[in-house]
């Protein structure tokens, strides 16, 4: 391995990766201020208003997303991401603030579009300065802070709350210190990260293949010396000039919709839908459930953190250790086959009523798999695959696919679960990791240990040559 500033290079990552922690965590702390924002905006009895609630953050994600990429080709990725800051400072404040439902409606839009802008630039931004031996790692970290930001969400939510007497009514909630300000510091609690994202921002350096994209190669080889040294900085750049001299720098349509680049994008496309099709936000639905068939209280939440939260933590390391030694093809195969295999069974298991530990082991298992598989592997594959001239673009595209998925999921699993039954819906999931086992089988090319210049020269020669056979 070569010799590279890895305490420069996990610095300026760590934070860059700060956008992934809020994300995971303003993704899950409106669980906790539920049970109290819904009494005290009077909404729970509106089954409509508390899914608005919950849900109106997508609207932002995917607004975000769509602008994304093309902001950041045009501007950089380190402006997009003090945007988003920002965006998270002011949001996590705002709803926090909140006294109407029409204002904590509008500040969850807003949050989400941070997420929206964080979940795609975050990992590009990562992977554009990461060298090719450590890219799969240095990329996982984005992911690592996402499930560190679930964690934190759900402890500061736990430790918040205040215990709630047996019998307490509405109005007693509504009264109470929960109903009143609890929730409040929910969300304000993630200001802080939110304000120190924002001030770190400043302390790193722009992506050296923007600052390429635009003629700078100059400041790119100043940041490519201190990731690695002058000799490596000088075959960096000539790489990447190599590869903006082929073809005009500016990402236009033309580019995009061009036959080799458009396969490349719908590959990207598949992959992000899948992550969110693949049904592991259904197994964290089912997980309070499965653990009272299993003999544990469903009021016990420190058990699901410890339990969920672990092992999702505990494998998306796993993946950071396996995503440069294995490839990334072989723990996308691992994480579709496995996941096609256990909701087979699961199905089956609900099917036959057969609940408890071994329902409980294999919900386990599949959190386990999504975690060190299809979780992190996706983000870094939507981050090496695109060229460069459009990658900011096609990420922002392919995001914006991943959050359509996640708010078609939410929108579906009612009806597949009342017309199929819980072992159908499981069966139907299956049925989809099976056929994304087949897509990466046949499409994924593997990009271990290759420059993102290299994966982008293989792969349009690989569809040129296709496409004159």
């Amino acid at each position: 391995m070569k010799n590279y500033n890895y305490t420069f290079l996990l610095s300026i990552s760590l934070v860059a990766a700060l956008g992934g922690l809020l994300f995971g965590y303003d993704w899950v702390v409106i669980g906790g201020a539920k049970p109290f924002y819904e009494v005290f905006f009077g909404i729970a009895d509106s089954p409509a208003l508390q899914g608005w609630a919950m849900s109106s953050a997508l609207v932002g994600c995917m607004a975000g997303a769509a602008v994304a990429g093309s902001l950041a080709d045009k501007y950089g990725r380190r402006p997009l991401l003090i945007v988003a800051a920002i965006l998270f400072s002011i949001s996590m404040y705002g709803t926090g603030a909140s006294q109407t439902f029409d204002a904590f409606i509008t500040w969850r839009i807003i949050s989400g579009v941070g997420i929206g802008i964080a979940s795609t630039i975050s990992p590009l931004y990562i992977a554009e300065i990461a060298p090719p031996e450590t890219r799969g790692m240095f990329v996982s970290i984005n992911q690592l802070t996402v499930v560190i930001g679930i964690l934190s969400a759900q402890i500061t939510n736990m430790l918040i709350t205040e215990a709630i007497p047996d019998g307490f009514t509405p109005a007693d909630i509504l009264a109470s210190w929960n109903g009143q300000t609890g929730w409040r510091w929910m969300f304000w609690a993630g200001m802080f990260p939110s304000v120190l994202f924002f001030l770190l921002m400043f302390l790193i350096p722009e992506s050296p293949r923007y600052h390429a994209k635009k003629g700078l190669f100059e400041k790119a080889g100043v940041t490519l010396t201190k990731i690695g040294n002058a000799n490596y900085a000088s075959i960096a750049i000539t790489q990447i000039r190599e590869n903006f001299i082929v073809e005009d720098r500016k990402a236009n349509l033309k580019l995009l919709l061009d036959k080799r680049t458009l396969s490349i994008l719908l590959i990207g496309i598949v992959l992000a839908a899948f992550q969110q099709w693949c049904g592991i936000n259904i197994i964290f639905n089912y997980a309070q459930e499965i653990f009272v068939s299993a003999g544990y209280s469903i009021n016990d939440l420190f058990m699901n953190i410890v339990i969920t939260g672990s092992i999702n933590l505990i494998f998306t390391i796993v993946a950071m250790g396996t995503v440069d030694r294995f490839g990334r093809k072989k723990l996308m195969l691992l994480g579709s086959g496995g996941l096609a295999i256990i909701y087979a069974i699961m199905g089956y298991f609900y099917y036959a009523n057969i609940t408890g530990l071994p329902l409980l082991i294999l919900v386990l298992l599949a959190i386990a798999i999504y975690a060190m598989s299809l979780a992190p592997i996706v983000w870094v594959i939507l981050s090496e695959i695109f060229p460069n001239r459009i990658r900011g673009i096609a990420m922002s595209i392919s995001t914006f696919a991943l959050w359509i998925a996640s708010a078609l999921l939410v929108q579906t699993f009612p009806l597949l679960n009342n017309t199929l039954g819980t072992s159908g819906t499981f069966w139907i999931y299956g049925m989809i990791c099976a056929a994304g086992f087949v897509f990466v089988l046949r499409n994924l090319p593997e990009t271990r240990n290759k420059t993102l210049e290299e994966i982008e020269e293989e792969l349009l020669s690989d569809r040129k040559n296709s496409a004159k056979k």
